[in-house]
């Protein structure tokens, strides 16, 4: 089941690179990657350290405390996935934050800064391992409650700031999207995961990631997470 590989989509394992400045955790952590058939291409203790060695290595996730000296994780995660462009490779890593904190704010300050996920140190192995499988496809994932959290947040925003309800007369129209991917989009914001539109679609998950991918290119949107408050600003979660 594609769920439980740790390749990417070209057939390589998947890479991945460990910050928390806590050596025993960070070495722990690395090893079950490691074990699972990961490539964890680096390490590192703290916020600075963590940027230069991921413009380096270009890990494709990066698994990332938020209580970092030096530089904190959210200020991290906004310098590599923020800009989109310093890492060095053709995308940005995408970041699963892996933080004791299950703070409302801290939550919500890490999305904002670009994570596509978040996930508490409570967390089982079996639960991180299949967090950075999920983050490496594009899939948000959060610890259990917290998904509504971010849900409700970007629906907040999305009042305050109704931007896709009209248009003006210099805006331009936005990309024509097929019958199908208008289908995927609107579970998407619902907050259904890949395998869930899968399974309710009746189609395979390569499929559902096929539709999500052309989505954000024909958006100019760069994760998931961008489009699900992308979809929340147009209604899309109500229809």
């Amino acid at each position: 089941m594609s769920g439980e590989s740790s390749e990417s989509r070209d057939g390589r394992p998947v890479r991945v690179m460990v910050v928390d400045d806590h050596p025993m955790w960070r070495d722990a952590v690395a090893r079950d990657l490691s074990e699972a058939g990961f490539e964890v291409v680096a390490t590192a203790g703290d916020g600075p350290q963590a940027v230069r060695r991921a413009k380096v290595t270009g890990p494709d996730v990066l698994v990332l405390d938020l209580n970092l000296p030096g530089l904190p994780g959210v200020e991290v995660c906004r310098q590599l996935v923020g800009s989109g462009s310093g890492t060095g490779t053709a995308a940005a890593p995408r970041v699963l934050v892996l933080s004791a904190s299950g703070e409302h704010a801290d939550v919500l300050e890490a999305v904002k800064s670009g994570a596509t996920g978040y996930l508490v140190k409570s967390a089982s192995t079996g639960e991180l391992l299949d967090a950075v499988r999920r983050t490496a496809a594009g899939d948000p994932v959060f610890t259990p409650g917290l998904a509504g959290l971010v849900l409700g947040e970007y629906r907040r925003l999305a009042g305050e700031h109704p931007s896709g309800r009209s248009r003006g007369p210099d805006e331009p129209a936005a990309p024509r999207l097929t019958d199908r991917e208008t289908e995927v989009l609107r579970l998407v914001a619902k907050g259904l995961s890949y395998k869930q539109i899968a399974e309710r679609l009746v189609i395979s998950h390569r499929t559902v990631q096929n539709h999500v991918q052309n989505t954000l290119g024909k958006l100019q949107l760069h994760n998931r997470v961008e489009l699900v408050r992308y979809a929340i600003e147009r209604g899309l979660d109500d229809a």
